[in-house]
């Protein structure tokens, strides 16, 4: 867990980190994009690395050739270990991908309702949030619910919560943002929401379904529901630009291998992994592609159906400015002109 000492020198490096962003923003990113695309992908993530990315991960599958794994970089940049393709990584919100999976299934079974609302479902929250008798579960997988982002509250990520009950506090008594299904906003807190709604229904931690559900028949086995369950030897070191320690012990979340996201994301896409009924479900509900942001790790889930690839990129370094979170987008797009090509 991260120590008081930790935590202090984290909210000096984010704002340290947006000064630091805010200068040198337009120019890296423009050369960064006006470079000539190597030949190789390899290539591509050294040039990354020389960019100011610690550590980078690539994984490719498509029908021909075969699947592709690619590293460089650190593993651990204290230690000196060179990155590793097949490292356990924070996935961050790509796991909002299994949780709109496991509530279609649920859905698909009758245990959930899309229309009924969190009034219905979290009953204490009525008069807590506003429009709880209106916000439907199909409005929070959409982040069209209006309730505030419990993320964005001040100096969360020096400090972020561990429980449920304390994530949800930061929001608990506030305004909506807007009225339900009136606009679009991203918003972690929906997702917060739903997984104590899967809990409750299903009377236990709803990672255990999605075990059941999506992990065990994909033959995962490298996809963790937190770092409590792995050997942390096998994860990849995250650093947050000015803050001078190794965040890979901060316990935020869904850890797994860039090729185990990547499994999930084509039987997703390809529809091995859900029902006719199912898909039907999931493709009214949300996206079929994600990428992911926490302190000290990127990750990017995509499926391009013209060349018919699932991509998976992760990046061991993150800033104050989100600098680094365009940058990666850029030599996301040059790896995919570099498959094309």
């Amino acid at each position: 867990m991260t120590t008081n000492r930790t935590k202090t020198i984290l909210r000096i490096s984010l704002a340290v980190g947006t000064v630091v962003s805010l200068f040198f923003v337009p120019w890296l990113l423009v050369y960064a994009w006006i470079l000539p695309l190597p030949d190789t992908i390899q290539e591509q993530l050294d040039q990354a690395i020389d960019h100011g990315f610690d550590g980078m991960i690539v994984y490719i599958d498509q029908p021909d050739p075969a699947t592709q794994f690619y590293a460089s970089g650190w593993h651990d940049r204290e230690l000196k270990i060179p990155a590793k393709s097949d490292a356990l990584f924070k996935i961050a919100s790509i796991s909002k991908l299994y949780d709109a999976v496991a509530v279609t299934k649920l859905v698909g079974d009758g245990r959930l309702s899309l229309d009924k609302t969190i009034a219905d479902y979290l009953p204490e929250l009525v008069g807590r949030i506003e429009y709880a008798d209106e916000i439907t579960l199909r409005l929070l997988i959409q982040h069209r619910s209006g309730i505030p982002n419990f993320t964005d509250a001040p100096n969360f990520w020096g400090t972020p919560p561990a429980s449920y009950e304390e994530n949800l506090a930061l929001i608990l008594d506030q305004p909506a943002n807007f009225e339900p299904d009136e606009d679009y906003e991203y918003c972690n807190t929906n997702y917060l929401l739903i997984n104590k709604i899967m809990d409750n229904v299903l009377g236990y931690e709803n990672f255990q379904f999605k075990e059941e559900k999506i992990l065990s028949p994909l033959d995962l086995k490298n996809t963790f529901a937190s770092l409590d369950e792995v050997n942390m030897d096998n994860v990849m070191s995250g650093y947050h630009v000015g803050h001078p320690y190794d965040l890979k012990s901060d316990s935020r979340g869904m850890v797994a291998t860039a090729e185990d996201v990547g499994i999930f994301l084509r039987a997703l896409n390809n529809g091995a992994l859900l029902t006719n009924g199912e898909q039907e479900i999931y493709a009214s509900l949300y996206k079929y592609e994600h990428g992911g942001w926490i302190p000290g790790y990127q990750s990017f889930a995509s499926y391009h159906k013209d060349i018919d690839t699932v991509v998976i990129q992760f990046y061991s370094t993150t800033d104050a400015k989100l600098y680094l979170w365009n940058l990666s987008e850029i030599i996301n797009s040059r790896i995919v002109d570099i498959i094309r090509k």
